[in-house]
């Protein structure tokens, strides 16, 4: 690797973070507000606040991580590619995901939890789905903590991209960006889609849920977009 690139990644990694944190700051007011007036009956401490093993806790940390992801390849497939359709693309999903992050990110902070936890990611999902016994959890099969997905090379959860991808990204120009760039994200948005089905089973607090539903609806709605997007191309996710 060259100190060009090196430099570029070591670049690009606190602005990714950066924009996730400025945006939680912008956005805590009005998170605060829909929170404070929404019904939270179940789920939470005898304050109102989800615990720190909570679903809602977990899916919060769990979804910002995966969420940064999806900005740190929109930011590199932009510069990789001219393509105005795919560079759009690139900066509709990186402008909601940092956004939604930061959402994420701000409750964490008004609950008074840590952003990141010693358990392994999606373990959340296995402890709903342990006191959720007898019910149908098809939607959450393989993604909890203790079930089949192992984190390797830099994946740490259910269609997330390896480091090995996304250097091969970095390096793919044109075209063959544009293509890899759309079969990673449309994996990433399928991983998404099923954490965030887990989030809207085990999730209480009814803000959370909701922009749980709005990230499935959302990534589903681009899952198609890209399939599009890559017939158009040649090639098929």
């Amino acid at each position: 690797m060259s100190d060009g690139t090196a430099v570029g990644r070591a670049a690009r990694q606190p602005l990714v973070a950066g924009i996730a944190a400025a945006l939680a700051l912008l956005t805590l007011v009005a998170v605060a507000v829909l929170w404070l007036t929404s019904d939270r009956s179940e789920g939470t401490t005898d304050t109102g606040t989800p615990k720190d093993t909570s679903a809602e806790a977990g899916f919060a940390r769990d979804m910002s991580v995966h969420h940064q992801q999806a900005v740190e390849m929109s930011f590199i497939v932009r510069d990789r590619t001219g393509d105005d359709e795919v560079r759009r693309l690139a900066f509709d999903i990186a402008s909601t995901q940092a956004t939604q992050s930061g959402m994420l990110q701000g409750w964490l902070d008004m609950w008074g939890l840590d952003k990141t936890s010693e358990d392994p990611p999606m373990t959340w999902m296995k402890n709903g789905m342990d006191g959720m016994e007898g019910m149908d959890h098809g939607s959450m099969k393989g993604m909890d903590g203790g079930g089949t997905y192992k984190p390797h090379d830099g994946s740490l959860m259910p269609g997330m991209a390896t480091n090995t991808q996304l250097d091969a990204l970095r390096k793919a120009k044109g075209k063959a960006a544009e293509v890899l760039y759309l079969k990673l994200m449309t994996a990433h948005h399928k991983g998404g889609v099923e954490m965030a089905k887990g989030a809207v089973e085990l999730v209480k607090d009814p803000t959370e849920k909701h922009l749980a539903t709005t990230m499935v609806q959302g990534q589903q709605s681009e899952i198609q977009l890209m399939a599009d997007m890559l017939k158009a191309r040649g090639a098929s996710s």
